[in-house]
């Protein structure tokens, strides 16, 4: 992941501080400890952190086009930027690295906001207009790159995380009351809020357009549902098998070493599988277990690491690791730690950092797939009321 941050002073035209962008950078530099980069033109500043993962000695950031007049700040990836980088070198654009990043610049320059919707990734990212003066806001369909803003004198304040955001003297740091009774009752904010005031979520699907000291959102993508049609199982199978390999083989993409968060359950072991097919090395797999045997499934992701001859690594948790980490885990959310597995996640993550830079994981295959008990629960309710 990577960090970016930015202040657009639209109304004041105030010149805005290279302290305070690199005051930004520097709270979120954790996400980007490879590389760091700023942009300062009178009214606006971008800030960027990068963790290199696609070119890795031409992609820094902000980034601009050959011009000069339209610059980005990109944090993400963008899977199918070779197709749209050859589409674009038809048309006439001129790249000067082999980075995704600049893909979002000269397709900005050929279609406008529109080429929000041509992006296939995951990202949150800010292109700055220089000719037309206008800040355009990012965020990928499902949401998996954060992104926050806060309305400042007219003009907007962005960054990845809430933390830089706080740094602004006029950002301030007040609750979201209705934000926080949310909260309580369901273990997270629901977008576009936050738990604080005036600072907000750029929603998953959107973008949001600043210009002429207003602001424009707008929904490019949401899931629809379609004609609901009966096919036999063995279609349905092909083509679930078939839509996860290209995701897998789509996230491999990379310049740096790759490996894969194993549980031993359904998810992480086929993932883990398909990076088996895909690689002539074995896949380095990782694995966090807890001191409590009836939690511990570490027993499960041997099995899936003897299966496949992965290098296989594994971390127990203690309880009393969870009071010595939990300050840091609230900082790095900034908000109260409402999921206890953060703890494991963010451990386990450290270890997976000493042998390899990526790591794929099956988060989001419960929800895709009705993993939970609650789905089940919720389904027979439906059922039972009609």
């Amino acid at each position: 992941m990577c960090g970016i941050c930015g202040v657009y002073n639209s109304r004041s035209r105030e010149p805005v501080s290279q302290e305070l962008i690199e005051g930004m950078t520097g709270l979120i530099s954790h996400r980007g400890p490879d590389d760091s980069g700023l942009y300062l033109e009178r009214e606006i500043g971008l800030g960027f952190a990068r963790l290199s993962i696609i070119d890795l000695s031409g992609g820094h950031q902000p980034m601009s086009n050959e011009t000069g007049d339209v610059w980005v700040v990109f944090n993400g990836e963008i899977w199918n930027y070779k197709g749209l980088r050859r589409e674009l070198i038809e048309k006439g654009h001129q790249f000067r690295t082999s980075s995704d990043t600049e893909t979002i610049v000269h397709a900005y320059e050929e279609y406008g906001v529109d080429c929000v919707a041509r992006l296939h990734g995951m990202f949150g990212f800010a292109i700055w207009d220089a000719p037309r003066r206008p800040l355009l806001l990012a965020r990928d369909r499902a949401g998996k790159k954060p992104l926050y803003y806060s309305r400042v004198d007219g003009g907007i304040v962005f960054a990845s995380e809430i933390k830089s955001l706080l740094l602004h003297p006029r950002v301030k740091r007040q609750a979201d009351l209705q934000a926080l009774a949310d909260f309580l009752s369901v273990r997270y904010v629901p977008g576009p809020a936050t738990l604080f005031a005036n600072i907000y979520k750029v929603l998953p699907g959107h973008w949001l357009l600043c210009e002429n000291e207003t602001l424009r959102e707008e929904c490019y993508w949401d899931f629809t549902f379609g004609k609901t049609e009966r096919r036999p199982v063995e279609e349905y199978i092909q083509g679930i098998r078939q839509h996860i390999q290209r995701a897998v083989e789509e996230r491999m993409m990379a310049d740096v070493p790759l490996g894969a968060m194993l549980s031993g359950g359904v998810d992480s072991s086929i993932i883990t599988g398909i990076m088996s097919q895909l690689t002539n090395q074995p896949v380095k797999t990782f694995s966090v277990g807890f001191d409590v045997p009836n939690f511990n499934e570490l027993p499960y992701a041997r099995l899936v690491a003897q299966h496949f001859g992965t290098e296989h690594h594994e971390l127990v948790v203690k309880c009393s690791d969870l009071t010595e980490y939990w300050p840091l885990l609230t900082w790095h959310r900034d908000e109260p730690v409402s999921e206890p597995s953060d703890l494991g996640v963010y451990l386990i993550s450290k270890l997976a950092r000493q042998h390899v830079k990526v790591v794929l994981s099956g988060e989001g295959g419960d929800e895709l797939f009705a993993g939970y008990p609650k789905y089940l629960y919720c389904r027979n309710l439906r059922h039972n009321a009609g």
